[in-house]
């Protein structure tokens, strides 16, 4: 259906004041929040995902969260099968210089956790289903319409197709809205940049394991990441390689011993030999990110906002922190642009620094050129010696910043 076709929608109806596409983790988290927070307001929310949420929970993904997002997501449900994270081991391989991050020096009970995605998402949709929410599953979101009062958002379902006419809409599901008839949903400028790498995933297991320990690991060719994931077994790491797109194929190719005989030559042998490798996948790494959140009535977070190279970990902490800001702002100025203003100008600073951190690391630790990898050395090593370096870092990524 065109948009000459489609139902005209009665423009000072509302069928609810806040609707919120994606019910991934920040979706839900927005949700969660909006619907404990805003009852001053009565603020009527609706929630668009195209799966259901027994589909999500089957998702393998692992995730890494910070402490602050457990802080934020506590309320609202986390999931107990959650793989604590004391240390951070980073270092480069081949090269001098390294630097240890661990729990008690910040007086943390933990640095972040490692969670599968399925379960977060069941966490967290356990506790929507228990507010106001209207939660509509199995139903796509088409390009909407906005004015000055409001947005109408077109809807399709197995039901059909039908139009809702909300005060705000928020996009945190990436990769909507791009256009809309004649009119932007949210600025389509954007910063982006082609990493010229593919990452490699999936789940490993080592001989020797060393419990709560997440190790960054820099190579010549870019960042591999070891993340906690075994439970009680402590055995199973969560592992993200980074390489050129010709190598990472390569790679997907080969079978299973030959795989993780190269993957121990790159990381080396400090958890000692890899002995298994399951649910290998691979994608393309690059950066985009929004240079305008808001657009009138519509407004973007997590994955539609930025996304980010994986390095550090800080894509969905970052999308987290915007959607406890936007359920600030909504809850506090109710439904109307200036709330969307206000949320637009106190996530600025944070995005600006951790995409501007991501996006460095990523840079700076993939040029095999043995002066700047003696620089580096230098600077993993001196966050050793400057402990209020070293602390204003990992806060900035456990926490963020905050206005």
């Amino acid at each position: 259906m065109n948009d000459t076709t489609r139902p005209v929608h009665d423009e000072g109806h509302f069928d609810h004041d806040i609707a919120i596409v994606g019910a991934g983790p920040v979706g839900l988290a927005l949700a969660g929040w909006l619907a404990r927070r805003s009852a001053t307001q009565r603020l009527s929310i609706a929630l668009i995902d195209a799966r259901t949420p027994e589909a999500a929970a089957s998702d393998p993904r692992s995730l890494a969260l910070s402490h602050g997002s457990r802080v934020m997501l506590q309320p609202l449900g986390f999931p107990a099968d959650a793989t604590p994270i004391r240390r951070i081991h980073v270092s480069q391989r081949g090269h001098f210089g390294r630097t240890l991050i661990e729990h008690d020096e910040h007086e943390l009970p933990e640095l972040g956790y490692v969670v599968r995605y399925g379960s977060l998402v069941s966490a967290l949709a356990s506790g929507v289903r228990a507010t106001n929410v209207d939660w509509l599953t199995e139903t796509s979101a088409l390009p909407p319409l906005q004015d000055d009062e409001g947005v109408t958002l077109p809807l399709k379902s197995s039901a059909g197709e039908r139009t809702i006419r909300v005060r705000v809409l928020v996009n945190a599901e990436g990769g909507l809205y791009q256009q809309t008839s004649g009119e932007s949903a949210v600025s389509n400028e954007r910063h982006a940049r082609d990493y010229g790498q593919t990452a490699i995933v999936g789940t490993v297991s080592v001989s020797e394991p060393q419990a709560n320990v997440a190790w960054e690991r820099f190579t010549r060719e870019g960042p591999i990441a070891l993340l906690p994931c075994g439970g009680a077994r402590h055995a199973d790491y969560s592992l993200v390689w980074c390489g050129s797109p010709d190598e990472a194929a390569r790679r997907m190719q080969l079978d299973d011993s030959a795989f993780l005989a190269e993957l121990g030559d790159a990381f080396g042998t400090r958890m000692g030999r890899f002995t298994r490798i399951a649910s290998r996948a691979a994608f393309p790494l690059g950066l985009t990110a929004l240079h305008a959140l808001v657009d009138r009535r519509t407004v973007a977070i997590g994955n539609a906002a930025q996304t980010l190279h994986p390095v550090a970990g800080q894509g969905l902490n970052l999308g987290l922190r915007d959607a406890r800001a936007l359920s600030d702002a909504l809850s506090a100025d109710g439904a109307r642009p200036l709330a969307l203003l206000r949320f637009a100008q106190c996530r600025a600073l944070d995005r600006r620094l951790t995409i501007g951190a991501t996006d460095t690391l990523a840079r700076i630790f993939t040029v095999d050129f043995a002066p700047l990898a003696a620089m580096r050395g230098l600077a993993l090593t001196a966050l050793e010696f400057l402990p209020p370096l070293k602390t204003a870092l990992a806060r900035q990524m456990m926490f963020g910043q905050r206005r």
